[in-house]
């Protein structure tokens, strides 16, 4: 496990290693580090700035190997348009995102950016999910409960109905003004709201437990729903109380309202 002393040597090590790349031509923190609220589990974010004649494939290969030195065991990637976010885990579990930033996209995209060196063009904060996606990406969910279920195949009946509880606790979020996408935000949620919360979540693979924790989930999307949109809640009302009373196999329907 690395220590907080170990992480922070290491954030400058690279900082300084950045600046003294010519084929940078800046470079921010990131997350937690930007705001100044690091803990004991917080990781490195590091964003780079490529020079506009800087070849990317290089300077990616070669932070790459560099992070290897560093103790890296494998590494992940994950692209946001134009810009690459290659995650690291180092063998004491730390958690090192370097970030590729073309010099036309080097910008804020939120709060949690400090910049080390370098100018940035103009911020550009990423919009929140929109309601709209979350409400019909939990009625989908919704839709695969009530057929695993009706199924008898419960793991996936589960795992629907986790994808079909976080996307409704997103749109909570949204609706309270916190972060609503990774969970960010679910902590900070209202007290009366997260006590409610058990409810949705099974602690066991029973078939009438998860059709319980699909009742409650189901009340709770139809609340979130009625908040954000109204019109949207009355015509889907109807059709999501129809899945909970039509979850049970045919030969052992019940029936009820959540």
């Amino acid at each position: 496990m690395f220590t907080p002393d170990e992480r922070e040597q290491l954030r400058a090590q690279l900082s300084s290693a950045a600046q003294s790349d010519p084929r940078l031509t800046g470079a921010a923190h990131l997350g937690s580090a930007a705001l100044g609220r690091q803990d004991g589990w917080s990781d490195i974010d590091l964003a780079l700035c490529l020079s506009r004649d800087a070849a990317f494939e290089d300077i990616v290969g070669d932070w790459t190997e560099r992070l290897y030195r560093c103790g890296a065991v494998t590494h992940l990637d994950v692209r946001r348009g134009a810009i690459l976010y290659r995650v690291f885990l180092l063998e004491n579990t730390l958690q090192i995102d370097i970030s590729f930033w073309p010099a036309a996209d080097f910008r804020a995209t939120g709060e949690k950016f400090k910049l080390i060196f370098g100018t940035p063009n103009h911020p550009s904060p990423t919009p929140p999910p929109a309601a709209g996606d979350l409400i019909g990406m939990a009625w989908l969910y919704a839709l695969h409960v009530r057929s695993a279920l009706a199924r008898n195949r419960l793991l996936q009946a589960e795992y629907m109905l986790s994808g079909m509880r976080n996307e409704t606790l997103s749109l909570a979020c949204l609706r309270h003004g916190l972060v609503a996408i990774q969970g960010r935000g679910l902590d900070d949620l209202p007290h009366d709201l997260r006590e409610r919360l058990p409810r949705c979540f099974p602690h066991s693979l029973a078939a009438d437990r998860l059709r319980s924790c699909f009742r409650a989930a189901t009340h709770l999307l139809l609340e979130e729903i009625e908040h954000a949109d109204s019109p949207l809640a009355a015509k889907l009302r109807g059709p999501l109380v129809e899945l909970c009373d039509s979850s049970s196999p045919r030969d052992g329907r019940t029936r009820g309202t959540p």
